[in-house]
């Protein structure tokens, strides 16, 4: 541990900026953890697109260190902050090159994250982590004695060395969530079927890329609200968020700026005109990298209308007339979140890794 160094993230106002090699490496160590962990590139990011999230603004304050060992960049630890009124939550990540696990490296970086909380005043550290192997729902036959089960009675994450970590600190398992993928190619005749199906009386579709259009502002404003209290959250807390026209406007900032386009599709109330729910898909400059699927939402009080199938049926067909070339589509779920697990997997989508969410309260 002699040769390890925690080094303070500066965050540049440009991937260019003669300043910006740190941040650059650490998005490169960021990228070749996730390529090693995952056996692809799928999650990859450029120092330009991860840029505009890092940089400061009303909503969150991020806060990042460089692990250095010998002079070589091996892996990184975040911190983001929350700026919602209210909330008491440090969001927190240490993510390391496989090669250096077991060293106590993550031991040593704790402090860091503990510190930043309580600088912030925050007293809940809630965290994510890829586990290696899948998770298993008790009753599909395999001993569940070295797995821990979820709080919510959804599937379980194994005893490895990334679940020993957090029990070791304190931490506690509070959700599970499923990466699933969807691979394009021959699957639209099965997604204009499944939209034709869903397609629900008194609801119509509008669409849009980024920036939002004005006319779409506030009911987008209200929705992405929405999105912080109305998904399953397991033994999660998630901060309520507040959203209006000026956050939508920086929201939009943060992908542009970054390079990404961004189309949602959302639902409208025909009766009222309102909007009641959406979904998003986004890609980066590179138009033949994986789609992300962002944020999907139908609002509690419109559910049970199949809104959701067809929204992501509809956006999913216009998305192919943008990025034909993008050949897969990743998405992530709370594992007991079964009404959209049940339309992912309809659609083609299939389990991909599974992610333990794990919290600890700090105590003074």
């Amino acid at each position: 541990m002699n040769d390890i160094e925690f080094r303070t993230l500066v965050v540049p106002t440009s991937a260019d900026s003669p300043t910006a090699a740190d941040f650059v490496a650490m998005a490169e160590v960021r990228n070749t953890i996730y390529r090693e962990i995952n056996g692809n590139d799928d999650e990859t990011m450029t120092a330009t697109e991860l840029l505009p999230h890092w940089q400061p603004g009303p909503d969150q304050i991020h806060l990042g260190w460089l692990v250095v060992a010998a002079g070589t960049t091996i892996g990184r630890v975040c911190v983001d902050i929350p700026l919602d009124e209210g909330s008491r939550s440090a969001y927190w990540q240490i993510e390391l090159l496989p090669d250096h696990w077991g060293r106590g490296i993550g031991t040593a970086a704790l402090p860091l994250v503990e510190q930043a909380a309580r600088d912030h005043g925050r007293t809940l550290l809630q965290s994510w982590a890829q586990h290696i192997e899948p998770a298993i729902t008790p009753g599909d036959g395999e001993a569940i004695a070295d797995r821990i089960a979820s709080p919510t009675g959804f599937g379980t994450v194994p005893r490895d060395h990334i679940a020993r970590f957090y029990l070791r600190h304190g931490y506690e398992l509070g959700q599970i969530e499923r990466k699933s993928v969807l691979t394009l190619e021959g699957a639209r005749p099965l997604l204009e079927r499944m939209l034709a199906e869903a397609h629900p009386d008194g609801y119509s579709l509008v669409r849009w890329t980024l920036p939002t259009p004005e006319q779409h502002i506030d009911d987008y404003a209200r929705m992405k609200n929405r999105m912080s209290t109305d998904v399953p959250s397991g033994e999660m807390e998630y901060d309520e968020e507040d959203w209006d026209a000026e956050r939508v406007l920086r929201h939009d900032r943060i992908w542009l700026d970054g390079g990404h386009t961004m189309l949602i599709t959302a639902a409208r109330h025909d009766a009222t005109g309102e909007l009641a729910g959406f979904t998003e898909l986004s890609i980066g400059e590179d138009k033949t990298a994986p789609t992300g699927q962002v944020d999907t939402l139908v609002v509690r009080e419109h559910r049970g209308h199949k809104l959701g199938q067809w929204l992501k049926c509809a956006n999913l067909l216009a998305w192919q007339e943008i990025a034909p070339e993008s050949s897969r589509v990743l998405t992530w779920n709370a594992e007991e979140n079964r009404h959209m697990l049940d339309v992912n997997e309809a659609m083609g989508f299939v389990p991909d890794a599974y992610i333990g969410a794990w919290k600890k309260l700090l105590i003074d």
